[in-house]
């Protein structure tokens, strides 16, 4: 299979990488595997995937959740090593694309004080919905990556 191949199998094609990573192969190693396991438990168990109810909640812990997935991210990688370059080659767009576009915008409008306006509030909270879209299907293909059952989808929400 194509790297380009598996990107769309999870929804995950419009992340922008090089036409040459795409037409590669894609054959995750044992590393590759471990690496995406580690990550993959950390997108399930976080605000990344899971749903934040209006009233509960509060949208800075749920912002410094996201954003936690950077150094999560980094150690995961050095921990794995070298040998986990297909796992690198789907985290680091997804931290530089998905991530880190919503976590800059809103840790600026963070510091502006716009968690104590409650229009902002939910402003935050619809962004997150929509970001959440795109962690869901990258969690899953963690989960193809690591070869588990796919458990993002098993609480009713």
């Amino acid at each position: 299979m194509k790297r380009r191949d598996f990107l769309e199998q999870w929804g995950l094609s419009n992340l922008q990488i090089k036409l040459g990573f795409l037409q590669a192969e894609f054959s995750p190693s044992d590393a590759d595997r471990a690496a995406a396991w580690d990550l993959y438990v950390e997108l399930l168990t976080r605000i990344t995937t899971q749903p934040l109810p209006d009233k509960d909640g509060d949208e800075k812990t749920a912002l410094d959740s996201v954003y936690a997935l950077f150094p999560l991210t980094r150690e995961i990688l050095r921990q794995h090593g070298p040998n986990c370059d297909e796992f690198a080659k789907l985290a680091i767009p997804v931290l530089n694309q998905i991530i880190r576009p919503f976590t800059a915008e809103w840790h600026k409008r963070s510091l502006a004080g716009d968690f104590e306006v409650p229009d902002a509030c939910q402003e935050f909270r619809d962004t997150l919905k929509e970001r959440q879209i795109d962690l869901r299907r990258y969690t899953q293909a963690l989960a193809a990556m690591a070869e588990v059952e796919d458990l993002t989808e098993l609480e009713e929400g």
